[in-house]
């Protein structure tokens, strides 16, 4: 890949020369970033790998507390201990990989989480079951993710050109709803064939691709900016962000979704209330926005063809918003699931333009703090928005949460747009944060 030297010694991507193919006429998620950057395209294999481990561990996790306390409320713990690390170090994370070499960090991330998964594993083989020790690697292996993701996604930008970047993270939308998905089928077959300790223990092995990935990326150094201090402060990157209303949007606009419109608490009582059925309604209705997810990732390859990218987060979040509203006003099942799927569509197109901004728009120097940001949104907005749709449905009815929300996320955006009418007029050939 054609590549040029910056003035610090970094290499940036410059766009390869290939048939040139309109975005706009593309169907399937479009492979280009894989085909033409060889660091890429490990970066994203590894991470596949390691993803769909680390989903495996984490449903063996579950079923071993639950095996060891038989209460549900000791499962729910374990989403609480990774929650919080995840708030706490998501910042500090992104700081730090806004200070070292990210490639570095991201080396020593992955290996803690690693030797984590070791330790898991060495545990069960021994036959030590312990609640305290599983709690206690779920928090840290939080923390190791809060420390990874900022470096990884960093690095991103610097390895792909710009026009590449939906592209990009179309697939990585891919990899998360994919893990999602299947490293929780993989880990309950595993786990009731062969043990605890063979999730665990394949989960050690799948890193070891993240871990190849990262060893064979160039030295990831962020760029120093006029001013730039030796060393990043978080209240540096949030006051970057409180100056820079189109990167500010991407995160209001999310919030909208996540937290006025995330039906996800209710559907225990749904599926009994609404369409008379059981656990294994439940399990579909939680499946149904992962797989419009996926759908949205598998037909991404119009997106690249899109250059009002704040226009496109506003409609995709009010489709989020309209489709979960529709939701609430089903009572067949098959409908509610399509809306469902739906709705998961319009995130993932959501997500691709979000994450395309903030990394298109935001100076290398900054880009951790912003992905450390983006971090402690991403994980928690989807519980506010449980914790209040909840309420809602406690004080009213889930028919009024779950319609209700879904409107109050379109008037919300909708206001939004409104209020920052530049950010629907946001061009990503000239992106400004």
């Amino acid at each position: 890949m054609a590549s040029t030297t910056t003035s610090d010694g970094n290499r940036s991507p410059k766009s390869p020369e290939e048939p040139h193919i309109p975005a706009r006429s593309r169907i399937f998620a479009d492979l280009t970033p894989l085909r033409t950057s060889p660091d890429y395209r490990r970066l994203w294999c590894g991470n596949t790998v390691s993803w769909m481990g680390q989903q495996m561990t984490a449903l063996a996790v579950s079923l071993q507390v639950y095996s060891l306390t038989h209460s549900t409320f000791s499962v729910g713990l374990v989403g609480l201990c990774s929650l919080v690390p995840l708030v706490v170090f998501g910042l500090y994370g992104g700081a730090i990989a806004d200070t070292v070499d990210r490639r570095t960090l991201g080396l020593f991330s992955a290996s803690g989480a690693t030797v984590l998964s070791v330790v898991l594993a060495t545990a069960a083989l021994a036959g030590y079951h312990r609640v305290w020790l599983l709690y206690t690697v779920v928090a840290l292996q939080a923390v190791c993710f809060a420390m990874n993701s900022p470096a990884r996604s960093s690095m991103i930008p610097r390895l792909l050109p710009t026009e590449q970047l939906p592209a990009a993270n179309a697939l990585n939308s891919l990899t998360s709803n994919l893990g999602l998905m299947g490293g929780p089928m993989l880990g309950g077959v595993i786990v009731g064939l062969w043990g605890y300790q063979a999730a665990y223990l394949i989960d050690v092995a799948a890193f070891g691709a993240s871990l190849y990935a990262m060893w064979r990326l160039p030295p990831m150094r962020p760029e120093q900016g006029d001013g730039a201090r030796r060393r990043a402060s978080v209240l540096d990157g949030l006051r970057f962000l409180a100056t820079r209303p189109n990167l500010r949007m991407t995160f209001f606009s999310d919030m909208a979704a996540m937290v006025l419109a995330q039906p996800r608490a209710l559907f225990p009582a749904v599926a009994v209330l609404w369409f008379a059925g059981d656990a294994k309604t439940v399990g579909l209705l939680v499946a149904a926005p992962a797989v419009g997810a996926v759908l949205g990732g598998l037909f991404s390859g119009w997106l690249g063809g899109i250059r009002r990218h704040g226009l496109a987060i506003l409609l995709a979040v009010a489709s989020w918003g309209a489709a979960i509203a529709c939701f609430g006003l089903s009572r067949h099942l098959w409908l509610g699931l399509f809306f469902l799927a739906v709705a998961g569509c319009a995130d993932t197109v959501s997500m691709v333009f979000r994450s395309t901004m903030l990394q298109a728009a935001t100076p290398d120097q900054m880009r951790g703090r912003l992905q450390g940001v983006f971090i402690v949104v991403v994980a928690g907005g989807p519980r506010l928005g449980d914790f209040l749709t909840g309420s809602v449905a406690d004080l009213t009815s889930p028919e009024a949460a779950v319609i209700g929300g879904g409107l109050a996320c379109v008037l919300t955006v909708t206001l939004l747009g409104l209020g920052r009418r530049a950010f629907a007029r946001y061009d990503a050939r000239d992106p400004q944060p």
